[in-house]
């Protein structure tokens, strides 16, 4: 009990002046617990446990079935209680709508498009997924997403935002790939870089606007238009300008990199993450562990685009189906051989739909123990972020953002893609298996009044 009560003073208080002003309210307090846990601090299974939440942080984790009177309990019984899931690698747009790539772009407004994001935001939450790093969108969606989820006005998992990928003239990221060039949109901007000033102007700008990280496109992509994967094409000088420009204002950077050449060089540079990897070989990962590099290895996003690829290639940029059926299938063995070399592995899916969490069905597949995979989504993904102290584990001090599944992901790794609870917060959002109604945002109506 003197642990629980230390852990509460640390909480809520913060020090002792705080602690000897009185709060005008009773705090309220919630247990949690469960049979099983994997806490994303361990690889063990653990359990039973009791897990003591204040303010929407975690306050205690304590074994056993402990007893805290005047306490709100929430009994998980045989479930297996986990950290919430961080997904490295998110696109957080609208549903995919049956378009191809220029259909979507010339016919769903931004506005849309922002509408529908809100959807996604919360069908991502429900599976699990309480926080996310969402690697590039345009116009600042991803931005206004995350501020919209922060006041309380959408329902979605914690967001860190890059705003536009930089990358040059008809780089991967270059908004006019295959688009006539008398088109022009307003909101196309900010994505294009061409030379070491204006990558670091770029990198500055980003930051004013809000962004939390800075993506870049050293390597061409798959479903660009008119450039090649295994090419680099961004210079080492611009690369190097945008990861030092960004470091020094507190930002880490992530590299979309397919190709050799891009990847070691990026690594070399000193970027934070590898996003994809596909053609890295022995030497890269040398200098991945080296340099204390991430891959973020996006198999989910492989797979779809193969599918697609194979049985729908309408839907897809011109060129880019038959770059999907030669890029894909490496990318797992590619992923395996980056695992037994020691490299630092986060979840990421490149996705905007789908069964998120089945990227972890594919990480087993291809040969990474159930455990590691995991580890992959909880500690290993927030480190990558720098939100460790926040997120990613079951620990004091943490945020309240905790999952549940029917079984165990050791025996099963299917099971992840089943949560059956969801809190974020302290706030549960889903309850056996079903959506937790929300109360409607506190507050007077918006807009322009015209009484």
């Amino acid at each position: 009990m003197r642990t629980f009560v230390a852990a509460l003073f640390l909480v809520s208080a913060g020090s002792t002046a705080v602690f000897a002003q009185a709060p005008t309210k009773p705090q309220k307090i919630t247990v949690v617990r469960a049979a099983h846990m994997l806490d994303g601090v361990s690889k063990a299974m653990q359990g039973p446990v009791t897990v003591t939440l204040l303010d929407g942080r975690i306050a205690s984790v304590e074994p056993g079935t402990v007893e805290h009177p005047g306490a709100e309990v929430i009994d998980l019984g045989s479930a297996t209680l986990l950290p919430g899931l961080i997904d490295a690698h998110k696109h957080m747009g609208a549903p995919q709508a049956g378009m191809n790539v220029f259909q979507a772009r010339l016919t769903i407004s931004p506005m849309e498009e922002a509408m529908g994001s809100t959807l996604m935001a919360r069908k991502l939450l429900e599976e699990g997924f309480t926080t996310v790093r969402n690697m590039g969108s345009g116009g600042g969606l991803d931005l206004s997403l995350k501020r919209s989820i922060d006041r309380g006005w959408a329902i979605g998992p914690r967001i860190l935002v890059s705003l536009e990928p930089l990358g040059p003239t008809g780089g991967h990221s270059d908004p006019r790939n295959g688009i006539d060039p008398t088109w022009t949109d307003s909101a196309a901007g900010g994505s294009v870089i061409d030379g070491p000033v204006d990558a670091m102007k770029q990198v500055r700008e980003h930051r004013r606007r809000g962004a939390d990280l800075i993506k870049i496109m050293p390597s061409g992509g798959v479903l660009s238009i008119g450039d090649d994967p295994r090419a680099q094409l961004m210079t080492n000088d611009e690369i190097k300008a945008v990861i030092d420009t960004a470091h020094s204002l507190g930002m880490k950077v992530a590299a979309h990199a397919h190709g050799k050449a891009a990847i070691d060089s990026a690594i070399k540079l000193g970027v934070d993450s590898i996003e994809h990897g596909t053609y890295a070989d022995a030497e890269s990962f040398k200098l991945y562990v080296a340099h204390g590099t991430y891959l973020v290895p996006t198999l989910l996003v492989a797979e779809q685009v193969n599918e697609m690829a194979r049985n729908h290639p309408e839907r897809l940029n011109p060129s880019s189906a038959q770059k999907a059926l030669e890029v894909t299938p490496l990318m797992k063995t590619m992923f395996i051989g980056a695992y037994r070399a020691g490299v630092k592995i986060a979840f990421g899916t490149d996705t905007s739909s789908g069964v998120n969490a089945h990227e972890f069905t594919l990480m087993v597949g291809a040969g990474m123990p159930a455990a590691d995979a995991i580890m992959t989504a909880t500690h290993n993904a927030a480190d990558l972020l720098g939100v460790s102290d926040s997120a990613g584990s079951i620990q004091p001090g943490r945020y309240a953002d905790l999952i549940a599944v029917k079984g165990d992901p050791l025996a099963d790794i299917t099971v992840m893609e089943h949560v059956d609870w969801v809190m974020k917060g302290g706030k549960v959002y889903k309850r056996d298996g079903v959506s937790v109604p929300q109360p409607p945002p506190s507050g007077e109506p918006g807009g322009e009044l015209d009484f």
